[in-house]
């Protein structure tokens, strides 16, 4: 089948976040599944860099924008990047100068982009090839079936929701600037609250719309997670599809991770040692094996329930009962309070505040377990990298991490099938709990629980195999 994936970013050409994995590993997977997929994002100088074997094609007749055409590295997934320098040819990442401030021009863009992707998806583009089934991903495509609407050679589409939390809204007056029709504008187009909403183009004009967990399928069709689009979504209901994301364990695999210090598995988790006083060393904090050490690796911002974290870590710190490893970056206060808690107990936190992707991989292997409170949390991946690289997490039970993650409570841990830690609400007394109960069953003599605990993780498969065949089922639901 003709697929053409469109997506903002994709690793290792370009990732801010969960939406870079996604969009590498469901492509490439589909491929090999002998599927014709093929990628498409925007020509950011990143990108453009990391291309596998790149050379240059025209765009349509008189477009301000060309193609260059390669290969997603390590696959055989072509990729083609839209080069349209005034847009993407710039530093910083996808969406933010260098200073952290939001490109000011976002909507046109990707607005740009989604004119791009739409006549590539017609064979306007030249390229002798046109898919089959569009699949969209977040915002940034939000305008492809709109731009599609009325199309006679229009394919038929697949929306996702990484993230409903980011919706792509911006001034009504928007609307004018990116030349939009008066006919949309209007609560059940793409009007939200006097906004325009990109989100709400893709949720309204697509065929069939999906999610990265069932529990957050569930979970955005109610007020409280639905953020302002629940109705929308609720007479979507028919069409919302939730399908657990998957991971690639090419990349993410202790068993033969590049970035590790030792290779381990569930049958010899005596690498497991060595790979936390490596990373103790990397990060200049003592190497005791006798203090429990909790990770964290994830954006700064409210979302993630990082300052839940800060509040419920800071007294066990002052009494010498854990280590902590924090890296990440997001907001400025929440990144200065991570600095701060590190000052204040050298001997027991470490703060990187920068994304460092061989160091998310040592911080897996290293840690003891893994802290993830988000207040909600779509799909979220680090729960998933964490149970293969035996490091049980500590999780608030909302959306991809309900489905992921099974509590050790007495009646798990009495039939040995526990994998981790959950808590509810989302507050510091919840999660500091849940921490009180992963120490306590990691000090047990032998640790025979522990070990049982971290081996149950490791032995569950959360690889693309089934979720790459759900979205196969879907695309084939949609050309018939």
């Amino acid at each position: 089948m003709r697929i053409l994936f469109a997506s903002s970013e994709a690793f290792p050409l370009v990732k801010t976040g969960g939406l870079g994995d996604v969009s590498s590993s469901l492509p490439a997977a589909l491929k090999r599944r002998r599927q014709d997929v093929r990628l498409v994002l925007p020509a950011y100088p990143r990108a453009a860099s990391r291309l596998a074997d790149p050379t240059r094609l025209p765009g349509p007749a008189d477009a301000p924008w060309s193609l260059i055409q390669g290969y997603l590295p390590g696959t055989s997934v072509m990729v083609y990047l839209i080069d349209w320098p005034m847009y993407f040819e710039r530093d910083g990442d996808p969406y933010r100068a260098t200073d952290g401030s939001d490109w000011p021009d976002n909507p046109q863009r990707f607005a740009a982009f989604a004119s791009a992707v739409a006549a590539m998806s017609v064979d306007a583009a030249q390229l002798d090839w046109a898919p089959e089934v569009l699949h969209l991903n977040d915002w940034q495509t939000g305008l492809v079936p709109v731009f599609l609407r009325d199309h006679p050679r229009r394919p038929p589409m697949v929306f996702t929701i990484h993230n409903l939390a980011y919706q792509g809204l911006f001034p009504a007056e928007t609307r004018h600037a990116l030349g939009l029709p008066e006919d949309l504008w209007h609560m059940e187009a793409l009007e939200f609250h006097n906004q325009l909403s990109f989100m709400k183009g893709g949720l309204v004009f697509s065929d069939l719309i999906t999610t990265v967990s069932p529990t957050y399928a569930r979970e955005i069709q109610m007020p409280e997670l639905g953020m302002g689009l629940d109705g929308v979504l609720r007479a979507r209901s028919a069409s919302l599809h939730g399908i657990l994301n998957g991971v690639d364990y090419r990349e993410w695999n202790p068993e033969k991770d590049g970035y590790l210090e030792v290779h381990y598995s569930a049958d010899d988790l005596s690498g497991k040692a060595r790979n936390k006083a490596a990373l103790q060393h990397e990060l200049r904090l003592p190497v005791r094996e006798d203090v429990m050490l909790f990770g964290h690796v994830g954006r700064m911002v409210p979302q993630k329930g990082i300052d839940l974290l800060l509040e419920a870590c800071a007294p066990l710190l002052a009494a010498g009962r854990m280590q902590l490893v924090l890296v990440g970056n997001g907001d400025r206060r929440f990144e200065e309070w991570a600095r701060s808690l590190a000052y204040a107990h050298p001997e027991a936190c470490s703060a990187v505040i920068a994304y460092n992707e061989g160091l998310a991989h040592r911080v897996e292997a290293g840690s003891d377990a893994f802290l993830m409170p988000s207040r909600f949390e779509p799909c979220g991946m680090n729960q998933l990298y964490s149970l293969r690289y035996g490091t049980p997490p500590i999780v608030h039970a909302t959306g991809g991490l309900a489905d992921t993650v099974i509590d050790a409570n007495p009646v798990t841990l009495g039939d040995g099938t526990a994998t981790g830690f959950c808590f509810l609400p989302a507050d510091t007394a919840a999660l500091t709990g849940a921490i009180e109960r992963a120490l306590a069953l990691f000090s047990e003599p032998g640790q025979e629980r522990w070990r049982t605990i971290m081996r149950n993780g490791m032995g569950r498969d959360f690889g693309w195999n089934t979720s790459s065949a759900a979205y196969l089922d879907l695309y084939r639901s949609l050309r018939g």
